[in-house]
């Protein structure tokens, strides 16, 4: 496995394989692996011959007040990871090498990059479309691999690199989760004992919902139960809304068919998401 950091020897790294008709696969990341950031690696094996793991914690996509120093990494540990999981190479940049002085280039994304994790978290979505444009052009990867956990990520980064004509593919992975039912997330490492044992409920009661409403329930009503649920179980919901699946719009009153279930709460000083697709009834 190579570790890259210098996007020169990057360049002719990938410029190789791509001479040798070896495709690669990009799967990103901010680091402090898990095993779904694994099973990515592994879902992006399936669709091209050689597999990159870029870790980089993005100053772009962390607002004033947010976590940026106390995100969670482990380079060692990453690393380790990533040789038993099969990775060819990691591309490990600096913030100076992808953000040199002088440099003043942003992706600005309208669309499904608006409301939710947009409205909560200003310029985030700003951040994670410049960092993605410049992790493709730099690795000139044929596909890339995304877990579906962040669904509002994986639709901004498919509508900047439909609009910008990128030629790489988008693939989403279903969510991986833990025995009980929690989606894996670097943040989860930060939660007490307590609220770890708390934080399931939050998948519950999205699964909860999409039942009712799949039963036939109408969503107003399944979704306000679910949020009363949510807070008396010691949550702080920021959202809990069903929407289009691609553009995140509201589902429109009386719509039938495939649905997306959003949820972002805040248990203690860790804010979970979670979705789920729904099918509702005609």
């Amino acid at each position: 496995m190579q570790v890259i950091r210098d996007l020169a020897a990057l360049r002719a790294t990938t410029a190789a394989l791509r001479a040798g008709g070896r495709r690669l696969a990009l799967v990103p990341t901010m680091g402090a692996l898990h095993r779904g950031h694994l099973e990515l690696v592994a879902e992006a094996r399936r669709h091209a011959e050689a597999v990159a793991v870029s870790i980089f914690v993005n100053p772009l996509q962390f607002g004033p007040n947010e976590d940026l120093a106390r995100y969670p990494r482990d380079e060692a540990g990453d690393l380790e990871k990533l040789r038993g999981a099969g990775c060819d190479l990691v591309w490990m940049p600096g913030v100076e090498m992808m953000y040199p002085p002088g440099a003043a280039t942003i992706i600005e994304v309208g669309g499904p990059a608006e409301g939710f994790e947009g409205a909560a978290r200003p310029g985030h979505f700003r951040g994670v479309a410049t960092v993605c444009t410049k992790l493709f052009q730099q690795t000139g990867a044929a596909t890339a691999v995304f877990g579906e956990k962040d669904w509002q990520q994986l639709q901004v980064v498919r509508r900047v690199v439909a609009d910008l004509d990128m030629p790489i593919r988008v693939v989403g992975h279903p969510t991986v989760r833990e025995g009980d039912g929690l989606a894996f997330s670097s943040r989860n490492a930060r939660l007490s004992s307590e609220e770890r044992a708390l934080a399931p409920i939050l998948a519950r009661e999205v699964r909860g919902a999409i039942a009712a409403m799949e039963g036939g329930e109408a969503p107003e009503p399944a979704l306000e139960a679910a949020l009363a649920r949510l807070r008396a179980a010691g949550f702080a919901p920021d959202y809990l809304a069903l929407v289009e699946p691609e553009t995140l719009r509201p589902w429109p009153a009386g719509g039938a068919g495939e649905a997306r279930l959003l949820a972002a709460a805040r248990l203690g000083d860790v804010r979970l998401l979670d979705n789920m697709p729904a099918c509702l009834p005609g």
